[in-house]
């Protein structure tokens, strides 16, 4: 028997979906599971993606990915270095509870835990202070010329929900950690995450109370489906047991738009899949170079970089679904221009000479770790590269292994050489440059550096462009910054992936570059 609180809500979520016409769910699915349920843990995009229907900021990307308010109405400079914002009055957190400056203060001080991954979110932020319980104030370090953006992933949770169920603290995933909030949810957002069954499903219902009067979806109940299968994920799709497919093989992508029941949308994803090199350690795991480290010497990286044919790879791995890449950001993200992301031309005797020249010239064995559930063709794109660097000399031992396994593997530091793919949530460079390549301290500063990358000139340049509030010199700076990680082969870019949705004919969602399906945006006819 279905209590009277759940018959008045279920009564309240019809009526909220009227005008909207009939309620329906949607089933969608792609191939890894989130990592967690923890908001402040796990920067990963699946995770982000799920739990953004349930945890929400202060500001939120539109349908043209402009930042707009959320769970802020308004915010107002007081100086360069104090934002004074607005809290949204009446919201609730999924249990009843209000929202207010306190749960905000909270999240702040939990999303800058050491443990996790999520503080690039609130780089440049000192001090959040609590004016009164609807208004906060940040206070900068400096000038920060995409605080707005920054603070779309600073996930607010309630205090009063985690000190209750001793989640204070973050889940240190890397520690294989649980806590309460690793795995249930208390958000403000229009879903509520009712159940997460690991590598089967995770389960959400519409949240009948959300603030947002203008909602526009019809979408009540959602389910996400982790599917790892390539053949299953497709199967389930024209079978009519999945909705929506954001994971889609590329040698199924024809085959799926020429489907009259089907339809595709597409578009470029501001994600690129690189390798990262363990530029740190004074011995690499792994390889049969004792005594040293052959990352040190670019040489060594530039004959990887070059011994890779990345036209190859798009014409016979990806199908022509990706852009060969010159630089580590994507099109579509401030600070890619063509003009500098130019792929490094394939050239094997140009390689076996660099290599030569580095006193590798009798080759070398390396370790190599890939994720096989994330990005598109991941492991078939390292399987790839391994037979391309033996063409030089290389001997790459392949680890291949799902995500939630691979990057437990990189963030404990035991991956040498790995394979990445880095979204760019922001959609500016800083981004990607801040986390991944800035000398790792104990913020945000290379919080996802893994590769014990330090070079003091690049962290000049990231540190000046944090506060430069002068566009084209900041454009500046990040240019100088991304050519210096490029020409110093930093890392191996491969490619800008791309991606298409596939989804049943009824289906009407916005592709999202960010590779994150959103409900709201949804409607099933």
């Amino acid at each position: 028997m279905i209590s009277k609180p759940l018959r008045l809500a279920a009564l309240s979520l019809a009526l909220s979906w009227a005008t909207l016409g009939p309620a329906a769910s949607l089933r969608w699915a792609a191939q890894n599971d989130i990592l967690t349920l923890d908001p402040h843990s796990q920067n990963h995009a699946t995770t982000l993606a799920v739990l953004m229907h349930a945890y929400e900021g202060l500001t939120r990307y539109n349908a043209n990915h402009e930042v707009e308010p959320a769970l802020a109405t308004k915010w107002s400079y007081i100086s360069p270095t104090q934002v004074r914002f607005e809290l949204r009055r009446g919201v609730k957190f999924h249990d009843g509870t209000p929202f207010t400056a306190d749960d905000v203060v909270f999240t702040f001080g939990r999303i800058r835990q050491p443990q996790g991954t999520m503080q690039i979110y609130v780089a440049g932020i000192k001090e959040i202070k609590k004016v009164d319980d609807y208004t906060v104030d940040l206070m900068l370090e400096g000038p920060n010329p995409i605080l707005l953006r920054n603070i779309v992933d600073f996930r607010i949770m309630s205090k009063a929900w985690a000190e209750k169920n001793k989640s204070t603290n973050v889940q240190d995933y890397k520690a294989k950690e649980d806590n309460y909030a690793s795995r249930n949810v208390m958000g403000t957002g229009p879903y509520k995450i009712t159940a997460w069954q690991p590598d089967q499903k995770i389960s959400m219902l519409a949240n009948p109370d959300w603030w947002d009067a203008k909602r526009a979806s019809n979408v009540t109940e959602l389910s996400y489906l982790p599917i790892k299968s390539d053949p299953t994920r497709v199967a389930a799709l024209l079978s009519g047991d999945v909705d929506l497919l954001t994971d889609l093989p590329t040698q199924d992508v024809a085959r799926l738009k020429a489907d009259p029941k089907l339809k595709v949308v597409e578009g470029p994803e501001v994600r690129t899949i690189f390798l990262a090199m363990d530029q740190g350690s004074d011995e690499l795991k792994g390889s049969n170079i004792k005594g040293k480290n052959p990352f040190k010497d670019k040489r060594v990286r530039e004959a990887l970089s070059l011994a890779v044919d990345r036209e190859a790879i798009k014409r016979a791995t990806m199908r022509g679904l990706s852009i060969p890449a010159g630089i580590m950001v994507a099109p579509g993200v401030n600070g890619n221009t063509p003009d500098i992301d130019v792929p490094l031309k394939h050239d094997v005797e140009r390689a076996k000479k660099l290599l030569a020249e580095a006193g590798y010239g009798s080759g070398m064995e390396l370790q190599l770790n890939c994720p096989n559930n994330r990005y598109v063709n991941d492991e078939e794109i390292c399987q790839a590269v391994a037979a391309m660097w033996a063409r030089v000399g290389v001997k790459a031992n392949l680890l291949a292994a799902p995500m939630a396994q691979h990057s437990l593997t990189f963030q404990r530091f035991e991956a040498p050489l790995y394979m990445l793919g880095w979204g760019v949530a922001t959609y500016d460079a800083q981004f990607t440059l801040q986390a991944i390549a800035h000398t790792k301290t104990t913020g945000a500063d290379g919080n996802f550096n893994f590769a014990k990358l330090s070079d003091a000139k690049l962290d000049q340049l990231i540190d000046a462009m944090k506060t430069e509030t002068d566009v084209p010199k900041r454009n500046a700076m990040i240019r100088e910054a991304l050519l210096r990680v490029r020409d110093e082969h930093f890392f191996i870019p491969l490619h800008h992936q791309m991606r298409p949705w596939a989804m049943k004919a009824n289906v009407e969602t916005l592709h999202r570059s960010d590779d994150r399906p959103e409900a709201r945006f949804t409607n099933i006819k």
